[in-house]
């Protein structure tokens, strides 16, 4: 007989929708997924990333049992050990590192490949209660996430976007990388014929539903803000009384930007004089008005300087406080997850290490103690942080003892000594936050897990006791752990009966903090290639792929067809290149091989490979931060976008 049933849950990754989602049950297999339709983001949608998710469960090359490494690191060999084993071996060489170098030498790394709290954050009670070194920094939008932590206002709740009468889409593929946001802009432009301007190197999926096309050259966005702000005040459409009882600093922001006339901007910035102009109209006209800002632009050297850039715009504009005006990168409810990690008061606070530099911070002699155990979840850093090839040569010194918990052998845990099978989406128990709207959502297992997976929290308490460690927050079950992060008035229990429930902050207020526009150093011509021959890569999210999560499944890479290389014909003939011919790019950090797209939706100059594809143990791939450099803005940004590469036929690069 047929047992059917639906279970609510949620997506687990790195995306502003976080979307709810009902698993569809029969005889406990899950049959299909589909969104949840009461959610307000939701609204019955999944995008073309997860709407099959069970398939990522159930694939043949799921890593389903514990795995020992039996060849080189990198190379892929492991061989199939009980938990038992794989704890025992843990447990013996962190303590075997904690009696030679003390528990500094031992560093957890995870990061947004699960969202989830208990999936995020319960191991993380273990390397606290041991006195670990700690890490920080974030791989992408680092710029905003820095200075919305010194209370600079980058986000309200998307809901109100139905008010807007003008809409700047500032690098922000909405339609690739979160659609559900669409709805707010469809329904603004529905009930007041909002103006939609799209700002990007690329003519992308979003960019096809804009009103407004505008093709800036990558790493110029903070001039070009610059000259729109210099317009506006110029057109008399800046409230500048207003604008000093948000912007302490106004007048030394004012003359920094005084230099960037229209002409000046078209020179840097690659657009007509006119364009410029018009945005400053356009921005000091409508009400309100909204600056819907992307990751993308913020990943060079000056991405604070663009952040607080399009901030100055929205309170020139007088649109920051009307509901549906103002700045927006991100979105947050009232959630606590980092309670969640719960650190040991008696344990001294240890050092941190920037995430994004761990390729470096492993191949530091100087650092002491230097790390000598790792484990990673959540993250696959030998694809998605910069200067890849570092961050491989540190993870294969053999004096590192690295775990890994996976679904899949990633580039990453072909690296590892011991690699743990983690339970997917539809097999544990979770609840999230968001950073595209303000609800907290809960994820319910759908099935017991498959083989011999186990949840990260499990994981804690399982080594926890294997290392004799009686913290009592090293027993908590994975709904305890769940709770911690909770805001007051919002209960677990009524949480996991609702599915969702909204818990919003308030909207900011310059009456609790006044901002600094100017403190970033000054507005500077954008990093250029060595080469005048050199074009600049950009390597932005791909439709199918969310980061690098998958990569590996043969419906999105088959949708995703082959890794590309988007190139303006103008370039192409430069090189004598045609499209769909295999080229190599290259610089002094490597060179892959990859497919030209020679299209007119992307400007000259600039070259683009979509998507964090994976490698092999014998070929290095498409994978784009071989390429990237070992260079951070003042906030910690990796700066992937000041990249430059050569281009060049790939026999000729054969042949040499």
């Amino acid at each position: 007989m047929l047992q059917s049933r639906q279970i609510t849950g949620c997506c687990p990754l790195d995306c502003q929708d976080t979307c709810s989602w009902v698993a569809h049950v029969e005889n406990d297999r899950v049959v299909r997924l589909e969104g949840a339709k009461a959610h307000p983001i939701t609204r019955g949608g999944l995008c073309a990333k997860v709407r099959d998710y069970q398939t990522r469960t159930y694939a043949s090359d799921r890593l389903l049992y514990p795995l020992r490494r039996t060849g080189p690191k990198g190379s892929g060999h492991f061989e199939r050990i009980s938990w038992s084993q794989a704890l025992s071996t843990i447990a013996r060489r962190f303590q075997s590192t904690i009696d030679r170098h003390g528990a500094q030498a031992l560093m957890p790394l995870n990061y947004l490949g699960s969202m989830g709290v208990v999936q995020r954050h319960a191991l993380m009670r273990l390397f606290n209660a041991l006195g670990a070194t700690g890490f920080h920094g974030n791989l992408c939008g680092a710029s905003g996430i820095a200075l919305a932590e010194k209370g600079l206002p980058v986000g309200f709740d998307p809901e109100e976007l139905v008010n807007s009468r003008l809409i700047v889409l500032w690098g922000a593929n909405i339609l690739t990388t979160c659609h559900h946001h669409w709805h707010f802009i469809k329904e603004a432009r529905r009930r007041h014929a909002a103006r939609i301007i799209y700002i990007d190197p690329r003519r992308t999926k979003t960019a096809e539903q804009c009103d407004q096309n505008i093709a800036v050259r990558p790493g110029t966005d903070a001039i070009l803000a610059a000259g729109i702000a210099r317009s506006m005040v110029e057109q008399g459409l800046a409230n500048v009384d207003d604008a000093r009882r948000v912007i302490s600093d106004l007048d030394d922001y004012l003359q920094q930007i005084n230099q960037w006339t229209p002409d000046k901007v078209s020179d840097v910035c690659g657009i007509e004089a006119d364009v410029v102009s018009q945005l400053a109209y356009e921005l000091g006209s409508a009400r309100p008005a909204v600056i819907r800002s992307g990751v993308g632009p913020q990943q060079t050297l000056g991405g604070e300087s663009y952040v607080r850039g399009l901030f100055a715009l929205t309170v020139l504009g007088g649109h920051w406080h009307l509901p549906g005006g103002g700045f927006f990168i991100d979105a947050c409810p009232v959630f606590h997850e980092e309670r969640a990690a719960n650190p040991s008061p008696s344990v001294p606070s240890p050092r941190s290490l920037d995430m994004t530099m761990l390729g470096l911070h492993l191949l530091d002699e100087a650092l002491s103690p230097p790390i000598e155990g790792l484990m990673v979840w959540n993250m696959n850093p030998a694809v998605v942080l910069p200067d890849a090839n570092v961050v491989r040569k540190g993870l294969s010194r053999e004096s590192l003892f690295t775990v890994v918990l996976e679904h899949f052998m990633t580039d990453t845990a072909r690296y590892a000594d011991i690699i743990l099978p983690s339970t997917t989406q539809l097999e544990h128990f979770d609840i999230l936050g968001a950073w595209g709207h303000h609800y907290i959502s809960v994820n319910h297992p759908a099935l017991a897990p498959l083989g011999e997976a186990k949840s990260h929290g499990e994981v804690m308490r399982l080594l926890a006791r294997e290392m004799r460690l009686s913290h009592p927050s090293l027993q908590s079950t994975d709904e305890e752990i769940a709770a911690c992060a909770l805001p007051a008035g919002i209960d677990l229990e009524d949480l996991k009966q609702a599915g969702w429930m909204k818990s919003s902050p308030q909207r900011w207020s310059p009456s609790t903090m006044q901002q600094k526009l100017s403190v970033t150093g000054t507005l500077n011509t954008p990093v250029q290639g060595s080469s005048g021959d050199m074009l600049q890569l950009l390597t932005p999210k791909s439709h199918h792929f969310l980061n690098s999560s998958f990569a590996n499944m043969a419906r999105h890479r088959k949708a995703q067809v082959k890794p590309l290389a988007e190139i303006h014909p103008s370039d192409a003939l430069q090189r004598q290149m045609s499209h769909g011919q295999k080229v190599v790019l290259s610089n002094t950090r490597g060179k892959l091989e990859v497919t030209l797209c020679v299209t007119d939706k992307i400007r000259p100059g600039v070259i683009s490979l979509s998507g964090k594809w994976w490698s092999e143990p014998d070929n290095p791939g498409p994978v784009g931060n071989l390429l990237t450099p070992s260079v951070w803005s003042d906030e910690g940004q990796p700066a992937y976008n000041d990249t430059f590469v050569h281009v060049e036929h790939a026999i000729t690069q054969q042949t040499r």
